[in-house]
């Protein structure tokens, strides 16, 4: 039982820090704040935000191979696969920004020019449509939890 306990704990930890990094993404991402300063904070968060997305799905797969319902079950149950793939495809939605964040730094070295609004709303975009997607997962597991769908 403090297995279980202490695999959930490390799971729900990582997804909060996945949030409040989703969260710094898309706020710092916003033109009418955006200066040199943010272009290299804005580093630093993406590397948490990526760090904190490879724990929750290292502590999600810790809790399905050791947790106490076993591999087998949770191998068969489509709401877990449902999850695993909203997650996927969240991570696919942050890559451009991630792509468009290096881009902003190696050009703020290069000529100290920050991008345009239209680029910044862009990246802001695609981690918003992200964190909205993201509001799909607790709701899998909250059914997956109960038992609801589950073979």
């Amino acid at each position: 039982m403090i297995l279980e306990s202490l695999l959930a704990y490390l799971h729900i930890a990582a997804i909060l820090t996945l949030v409040v990094f989703m969260t710094s993404l898309a706020a710092l991402c916003r033109p009418l704040w955006f200066n040199a300063d943010v272009v290299r904070r804005l580093k630093r968060v993406d590397q948490i935000y990526w760090g904190s997305w490879v724990a929750v799905l290292a502590t999600g797969l810790a809790r399905m191979v050791w947790g106490m319902k076993g591999f087998a079950w949770y191998a068969e149950q489509p709401l877990l696969w449902t999850k695993i793939v909203l997650f996927v495809v969240i991570g696919l939605l942050t890559l451009p920004t991630s792509r468009a964040l290096a881009s902003w730094r190696k050009t703020l070295a290069a000529t100290g020019a920050l991008p345009a609004a239209a680029q910044i709303d862009a990246a802001r975009r695609w981690v918003m449509i992200a964190a909205h997607l993201f509001l799909l997962i607790p709701l899998a597991a909250v059914f997956l939890a109960r038992g609801v769908g589950t073979v």
